[in-house]
């Protein structure tokens, strides 16, 4: 399992979640950018700076049971149609049942700032926000993690 992360618009905190996690359990982290972000040098796939070109790798890597971190739902619903498990850096899980309708509403937001309509933005992100994503990654890694072998007991090895 590898967990690929939408790291142009992911907060630094929610990176460090991330990176913390793939230490402690042992899973790939990629970070997918059109740019270098600090600290992330060695665990970046660097894509050229086109619009979608970070999204299009992180549907050309992503494979069933692994993991993506992004805030993009249009990438979000293309990754759910593949069979990734996706979140947000705020721990919203997307899924099947729900990629429709946050895909809809986030397509009635667009329209409404393009037409000069002021739309409310997400507050900044804080210890509440990480907790909640913190949560959600857990869930979700073992979810996604194989289980243990046969006849082991967990932390017995």
């Amino acid at each position: 399992m590898r967990v690929f992360v939408d790291a142009d618009s992911c907060p630094r905190p929610a990176r460090e979640l991330v990176l913390r996690a793939a230490k402690r359990r042992g899973f790939g982290a990629v970070f997918v950018a059109n740019r270098p972000i600090p600290g992330l040098e060695g665990l970046m796939e660097l894509c050229p700076p086109e619009d979608g070109a970070a999204d299009d790798r992180i549907v050309e890597l992503a494979r069933q049971g692994d993991l993506a971190v992004t805030r993009d739902i249009p990438l979000a619903a293309r990754l759910v149609e593949r069979g990734v498990a996706v979140m947000d850096d705020r721990g919203g899980v997307y899924t099947p049942e729900n990629i429709r309708e946050r895909l809809s509403l986030r397509n009635f937001i667009v329209g409404l700032a393009r037409n000069g309509l002021d739309t409310e933005r997400n507050p900044s992100y804080g210890k509440q926000e990480a907790r909640a994503m913190a949560n959600s990654l857990d869930r979700l890694l073992t979810k996604l993690s194989p289980p243990p072998p046969r006849g082991t007991w967990p932390g017995s090895a």
